[in-house]
């Protein structure tokens, strides 16, 4: 007999996911949370796009999750009225030299069952988006935006009506599994220790030293932390440009400083790509030179003093500048050979749009 069926580390949008996912199969599920609220890590500071699923790999966890997870999104936001605004993306390209990888985008996204996605002019883009510049575009009906906080109140609801627990303020201290079970070691002002056959590392930027917490975890199976900060900017004294979302060609690492309007119809652009040593995030208004030469490729009437500093977050990657982007890492006892453990490494973008997909998956992966 233990003291829950499952037990998860990590209150951010995946976590809570998985959460909810465990507990709609029946298992008394218990969420752990080190800070005073939910969604106070990563998931507070993500640009809350629903992606469409076409730039990654086919046949990938990001491929295959995103698209489900963004399948199973709009209806789950609906249901809990969360809001959110299924606005369209254009991809643009800004030149002509740029056709030949937006094309690619495109046999991509076919590969990957996108729905949805049309091949543009740059005079049928324009009509859509009159201040765009671009002489070819992409459109993906299926991409919005939404509430994220919103949207992790619903699963932290769900949760409770399914008879689960959140325990804030709740940090995850390490666990010995003996016989099938995971003693779990739990600070706070009242430390315990708990009972689990079941335990999901859904930590973002701590999951490695979660992992490291986990008495015989193969160090080997521990991937590197890599901090890569995205900063944002927020347009002032100007109406918002673009009803749709817009963004330039990918670059290595990230998706490129792209165009959003937020559901309070403010007009935001980023995030950016700065690989730092520690987590910090404050937005340095130098950056925004770069910020006026990346949007003005798409938007030349941006104006002169028209970007302020917003906010940056952190993405919790698992390679460094250079180095070929992974795939998710959704790492069970086939990976390290702890039975009843799954650990999530490196859950950037599209984390967010992949969360109800990404939760299915570590819910059959634990049987």
């Amino acid at each position: 007999m233990t003291d829950f069926d499952a037990v998860i580390v990590g209150a951010g949008v995946v976590g809570l996911a998985c959460g909810g996912a465990l507990a709609e199969r029946g298992l008394d599920v218990l969420v752990l949370e080190r800070e005073d609220r939910i969604g106070a890590g990563v998931s507070s500071r993500n640009s809350e796009v629903i992606h469409a699923g076409f730039y990654y790999a086919t046949g990938s966890l990001k491929a295959r999750l995103c698209v489900q997870g963004r399948r199973a999104l709009y209806p789950f936001l609906e249901a809990h009225n969360v809001a959110f605004a299924k606005c369209g993306k254009l991809l643009v390209a800004t030149n002509e030299s740029e056709i030949t990888a937006l094309e690619k985008i495109a046999r991509q996204a076919e590969l990957n069952d996108i729905e949805g996605m049309r091949r543009l002019s740059g005079a049928e883009a324009r009509a859509l988006e009159p201040n765009l510049s671009a002489v070819a575009a992409l459109e993906f009906s299926e991409s919005g935006v939404m509430d994220a906080h919103g949207y992790m109140e619903a699963l932290e609801g769900e949760i409770a009506a399914r008879g689960g627990t959140i325990v804030l303020k709740s940090p995850f201290v390490g666990a010995s599994p003996s016989a099938g079970v995971f003693a779990i070691r739990v600070g706070g002002q009242t430390p315990l220790t708990i009972t689990t056959p079941r335990l999901v590392i859904s930590a973002g930027l701590s999951a490695q030293s979660c992992a490291r917490a986990i008495d015989r975890f193969p160090p080997q199976c521990i991937p590197a932390r890599r901090l890569a900060k995205g900063n944002y900017f927020s347009l002032s004294g100007a109406t918002a440009p673009f009803r749709r979302l817009i963004y330039p060609l990918p670059i290595p690492g990230a998706l490129g400083t792209h165009y959003r309007r937020d559901l309070g119809g403010v007009a935001r652009f980023g995030p950016d790509l700065e690989w730092v040593e520690r987590e910090d995030y404050a937005v340095n208004p130098a950056r925004a030179e770069s910020f006026y030469a990346a949007v003005r490729q798409f938007w030349p009437g941006l104006p002169d003093g028209a970007l302020q500093p917003d906010y940056a977050g952190i993405r919790p990657k698992i390679h460094g500048p250079g180095e070929p982007q992974p795939d998710f890492a959704i790492d069970d006892s086939t990976t390290h050979g702890v039975e009843g453990l799954v650990c999530l490494f490196g859950i950037e973008s599209p984390g967010l749009t992949a969360s109800l997909a990404i939760g299915e998956e570590v819910a059959k992966r634990l049987k």
